[in-house]
């Protein structure tokens, strides 16, 4: 059995005549003899009307009654696609993560998929029937309705297409593919034809909204190919997949930058074993998360200087918490809300010397002052000024060439 896994984003089905146009992709999938599995989120704006009405009724609504309220928006984006193409001529019908059944484990709002039951769909399929599949959403071992948090659709599309080894995966968006940075920073920002897991991981955790990194983990650990397409016009997309299938000479696949951080300085902190932890423990117990840290010793020892960054949104909440730490003692607390990360993504830089070098040298002939720098195997980090955020992204585009074709 050929089966390809078509996954439509909110956007996608936002509005009747979206939806036509979406049971229209689904029919060219038919006519190519394919058994086609569609998964659907739910109509743009709808998750985010039912979540404001939960918040008016309730500071602390009931997670599982949430998780019962917010899943209710794809199962009618699956009625009204599954309606169209019974209408067309075609058999479908929708159906809900109970149904199938897909079963997750972890709390509401955030649950794992770790099991779909084949059966009742393969059936189905093998009726010559098109499944229209409420992505977002699963049941537990309690029989209660889970969603599986942002992005939660893809993550159903992925795991379904490992269940039943599709043949593709295609996730359908309002945008043509992943793009080498983001076009309202640098217009002249270029689809990218392939891009491995790794990057897209990079570039998910790193801001691009495309997906989300626990889909394109769930897709890296399954070996799911992902395509990444417009819904809106018939052009090939942004493939995800393994870095060996990857041939092109690029050096560097994508920029990312960030508009949402703050820095924080504890300036004169006794250096002894342990401070780093003593000031980052409370601060993980509260979930924020500390993602560039730099550590300045002084002279004779005594005395550190540490750096590290934070979202904006954790900012007061962060500082609270480092004034009621009474285990660390220190000089002064300087915050800087003026900040942005800016960071290059390629696997290309593991094989190529002097990457580090030209991206700080570009910078320095714009001059734009580097304040923090972070590194891993395929991605460099710098902090700078926020002002300069746009500045940065286009030099280094040119720098790394990503101008130089129409696409890569």
């Amino acid at each position: 059995m050929k089966i390809v896994v078509l996954k439509f984003g909110g956007t996608s089905v936002g509005t009747v005549e979206r939806i036509k146009r979406v049971a229209a992709i689904i029919i060219r999938f038919i006519n190519k003899k394919y058994k086609v599995i569609v998964v659907s989120s739910a109509m743009s704006g709808v998750t985010n009307d039912l979540i404001k009405k939960s918040k008016e009724l309730s500071t602390d609504f009931n997670s599982a009654e949430y998780d019962a309220l917010v899943s209710s928006g794809e199962q009618m984006s699956c009625a009204l696609i599954a309606g169209r193409l019974n209408h067309l001529g075609y058999k479908s019908r929708s159906w809900l993560a109970w149904q199938i059944p897909i079963l997750t484990d972890g709390n509401h709002r955030s649950a794992r998929i770790n099991a779909i039951k084949t059966n009742n769909l393969k059936k189905y399929l093998n009726e010559g029937g098109v499944p229209i599949v409420s992505g977002f959403q699963g049941i537990n071992s309690n029989k209660r309705i889970t969603t599986l948090g942002r992005g939660g659709s893809d993550a159903s599309a992925i795991m379904l297409a490992k269940y039943f080894k599709a043949k593709k995966c295609v996730i359908y968006t309002d945008v043509v593919g992943v793009m080498t940075t983001d076009p309202r920073v640098y217009k002249k920002a270029k689809k990218i034809k392939i891009i491995s897991y790794e990057e897209m991981l990079e570039m998910a955790s790193l801001g691009s909204k495309v997906m989300q990194s626990s889909s394109v983990q769930d897709a890296r650990l399954n070996r799911i190919d992902i395509d990444v397409k417009s819904s809106f016009i018939k052009k090939d997309g942004t493939l995800i997949t393994k870095r060996k299938n990857i041939t092109n000479n690029k050096i560097i696949t994508g920029i990312s930058s960030t508009k949402n951080d703050a820095k924080i300085t504890l300036v004169g902190i006794k250096d002894k074993p342990g401070i780093a932890a003593s000031i980052f423990k409370p601060l993980s117990e509260n979930n924020i998360n500390v993602d560039m840290v730099v550590q300045n010793i002084s002279a004779d020892g005594k005395e550190t200087d540490l750096t590290f960054t934070i979202k904006l949104e954790d900012l007061n909440k962060t500082q609270k918490l480092v004034k009621l730490n009474k285990i660390i003692k220190y000089k002064n607390l300087i915050i800087d809300k003026n900040v942005s990360k800016v960071s290059i993504i390629g696997v290309g830089m593991i094989t190529t010397p002097g990457v580090t070098f030209r991206m700080f040298q570009a910078l320095s002939k714009k001059n734009i002052n580097i304040l923090v720098i972070s590194t891993s195997e395929i991605k460099i980090s710098v902090l700078i000024s926020k002002k300069y955020v746009k500045k940065a992204v286009s030099t280094l585009h040119k720098e790394f060439n990503l101008d130089s074709q129409d696409e890569h």
